[in-house]
This record gives C-alpha cells, sequence and structure tokens, in this order.
C-alpha cells in the first residue's frame, strides 16, 4: 500500500512574483498552524522569493532578481543575456529532482507554476492570482466562456490537480462548467492587513500612500514618474503626507537621490527617512506596506498586487503608465478593469493635481470605495480556509 503524500509530510510551493509570494506565504503559515511537522520547500521563480524568509522552510533555488521582472517585452533580451535560460534550467532540474518524493505540490500565480506543478508527475492544487473573469467585466453572459485558456483549464482539469482557488466567485462560477475541482475560498490577498503600529506620529495634511512596484530596476523609474508628479503640487495650498511603502529588498539610496534631485530635504533624528518639500512631508517605510495603507486617505499606485489590495481595503486608487515591463499603459487599463470605479487613471505626471482634487471631493462619501472593493477583492479568512481544503483534498486525500 503506498504511503498518503500528507503521511510523507513533503509539500513544494511554486509561486512566480513577490505578490504570488506573499499570497503562498499567508496560506503556509495557516498550513503549519495545523500540521506543524510538514516540511516544506518553495522555490520562487521571479525575483529573490523575501517574502519566504519569514517562514521555516528551504529554498530548491535561491532566487534571483532579473531586469525583466518576469515579464516578457524588450528587457527580456538581456535576461537572456544575463543568464535566464540557465538559471529556469537549474530551477526545473531541482523540481524534477524533488518530484521524486511522496509529496505534494502547491502552484500560485499563473500558468508558469501550474505547468511545473504538472509537470512534478505529483498530486498538485492552484491558487490562480493572476486571471479573474473581472478582466472582462461582470456581466452574467461572460459565463458563457472563461478567461482561461483551454489549456490552462486542462491542466486544472488533470486527474493530478487535487484543487483550483480562482481569486474570486465569478471566476469559481465559470471554471465550475468544467471538469475542474473548484473551491470557492476568496481571495488571500486580504489577508494579513491589519497595521503594525509601527508608523510615528504624522503631521496634519492627506495622507497619500505611494506604491512604486516591487520589481528592480522598474521600481525605480516608477518612483522618478511619481515624484515628478508630486512636483506639479507646487502651487497648491494642500497639505500632502506622502507614506512610501517599500517592498522588501529595495535598495533605498536611489530613491532617497532622487527625492534630493527634486528638492526634497532630509530630516534628521527621525525613525524612518523623513523628507519635506515646501509644506509637504515624505516618510519612507521598508516593509511598512500594512501600516501605511491603514492610514492613507488616498493612493498613487504603479504596482500590480498592492494596488489590488488597497482597492480591497476602500482605498481610491490613481494610477499613471510607466515604461514598463510591468505597469505600462496596457497593463494599468486590465487592472483598471479588474478593479473597476476604486480606479482613476492618469496618462501623465502633469495631471495628479487636478485628479488629487477630483478625488478629495468624493471622499467624505467613501462607501462607493468600500463596497467596490469587497465586490472585486472579498473579505479577509481565505488563506485559512484554502489551507484546510488542502489539507482534506491534497495532503490527506
Amino acid at each position: 500500500m503506498q504511503t498518503s503524500p500528507y503521511r510523507k509530510g513533503q509539500l513544494l510551493v511554486i509561486s512566480n512574483g513577490h505578490g504570488e509570494d506573499q499570497v503562498a506565504v499567508r496560506i503556509l503559515q495557516a498550513l503549519i498552524q495545523a500540521q506543524p511537522k510538514l516540511q516544506i520547500a518553495v522555490l520562487p521563480m521571479v525575483g529573490q522569493g523575501l517574502a519566504y524568509q519569514t517562514q521555516h522552510v528551504s529554498y530548491l533555488v535561491k532566487g534571483k532578481d532579473f531586469l525583466s521582472g518576469g515579464f516578457w517585452g524588450r528587457k527580456f533580451g538581456q535576461d537572456l543575456q544575463d543568464g535566464f535560460m540557465g538559471f529556469t534550467l537549474q530551477q526545473i532540474r531541482a523540481m524534477r529532482q524533488w518530484s521524486h518524493k511522496d509529496g505534494a505540490v502547491l502552484a500560485v500565480g499563473d500558468i508558469v507554476p501550474l505547468t511545473l506543478a504538472w509537470w512534478s508527475g505529483l498530486p498538485y492544487a492552484f491558487v490562480g492570482t493572476a486571471k479573474s473573469e473581472y478582466y472582462r467585466g461582470s456581466h452574467p453572459s461572460y459565463l458563457r466562456s472563461s478567461i482561461y485558456w483551454p489549456w490552462e483549464r486542462w491542466l486544472m482539469a488533470h486527474k493530478q490537480c487535487r484543487g483550483v482557488f480562482p481569486r474570486d466567485r465569478i471566476t469559481a462560477t465559470t471554471l465550475q462548467r468544467w471538469s475542474i475541482p473548484v473551491f470557492d475560498c476568496g481571495n488571500p490577498m486580504m489577508d494579513d492587513l491589519e497595521p503594525q503600529g509601527h508608523l510615528p506620529e504624522l503631521p496634519p495634511g492627506c495622507k497619500i500612500l505611494l506604491l512604486p512596484g516591487s520589481h528592480t530596476p522598474e521600481v525605480f523609474r516608477n518612483w522618478e514618474l511619481m515624484i515628478s508628479a508630486i512636483a506639479d503640487l507646487h502651487q497648491t495650498q494642500q497639505k500632502y503626507v506622502f507614506l512610501a511603502a517599500i517592498a522588501p529588498g529595495i535598495d533605498l539610496l536611489p530613491l532617497q537621490k532622487t527625492l534630493i534631485q527634486y528638492g526634497w530635504t532630509a530630516q534628521e533624528d527621525t525613525a524612518f527617512p523623513y523628507y519635506q518639500w515646501q509644506q509637504h512631508a515624505l516618510l519612507l517605510m521598508p516593509n511598512g506596506f500594512r501600516d501605511c495603507l491603514s492610514a492613507a486617505n488616498i493612493v498613487l499606485g504603479m504596482a500590480g498586487t498592492a494596488t489590488e489590495q488597497a482597492v480591497g481595503r476602500g482605498k481610491p486608487v490613481i494610477t499613471m503608465p510607466g515604461h514598463g515591463p510591468q505597469f505600462t499603459a496596457q497593463f494599468a487599463a486590465a487592472q483598471a478593469q479588474l478593479l473597476g470605479p476604486s480606479i482613476y487613471r492618469i496618462k501623465t505626471p502633469e495631471e495628479l493635481p487636478h485628479m488629487l482634487s477630483i478625488i478629495q471631493e468624493q471622499c467624505l462619501q467613501p462607501q462607493g470605495w468600500i463596497e467596490n472593493g469587497l465586490h472585486r477583492m472579498g473579505l479577509p479568512g481565505a488563506s485559512a480556509k484554502i489551507a484546510q481544503t488542502l489539507h482534506q483534498c491534497l495532503l490527506n486525500p
């Protein structure tokens, strides 16, 4: 009689991006709490996978940053010169070697980790963070087809696949039309967003959260666009406090140099890098997303997962396209379709002051943003539900 994967206690988690890593970590926390002896290995396909450092896991291959940030485009050619293919083959070989164990695989993200999970030959589950029917609209007529391609649905319907966890109800309902083991557990992106109480006392003024992204070097180009947009506020009498939530692993020095170039002055004897320009203040908060999100009135976002989480928490978000590879005009348009009326798109940095004035007129009645966030992103608690279901369908079938 074959020993079940659950009794072997082996789980491999494959994810492909900083946001996906964070989603995986939330699920792992719930899994470990219920099964402390579960042995977990991780394979971050994109970036360094720093989010996993908070967990007692082993890396099959230590993550690595590439210029494209995992997005196809003109930067991908430089990745090839920098050894992308060799590194990817190293990741695949490590996955294949691990798959000789009697374990299971959890794929988080899109078709890349899903394909690798299938290729392992082991039982697997898939948490789909990249696709939603909201990308095409929320009218019931869209239920006649699916945003997932036929080959993606084939991977989800394969006999090795024990569970598929879409990010929202409308996507789950659509996938149920095929022979796919779909579980509507909600969106784990909305878990663990409560503030941690690390923000210092802030000066008065409208609080604006800055989300420049998590991929280097794109984050530095996005940051300069943001700071140039803020520079156009020189004629306003309104006081703004900018809270810059900087992702783990991002070097603060280039960000600080940009601030100085635009006339911001560093303040001494502060717990965090603190800058002033005219009547405005700016605080750099490494690893401070949760606190900044809670305090913010408005968000200026050029990020993926973090922008979605901000909308889920009922915040109005201004977006503008960057130079990629992630946050392009096409990406911003798709994100606006996904997140609906909480997104306010501008095309150039010069449009920021006017858009801020429009949103501030609506800030006294935020109920529309709150309701839209709940509708699009769901309530907290999905990670625990997914973990509980994984124990039943994947780890102890």
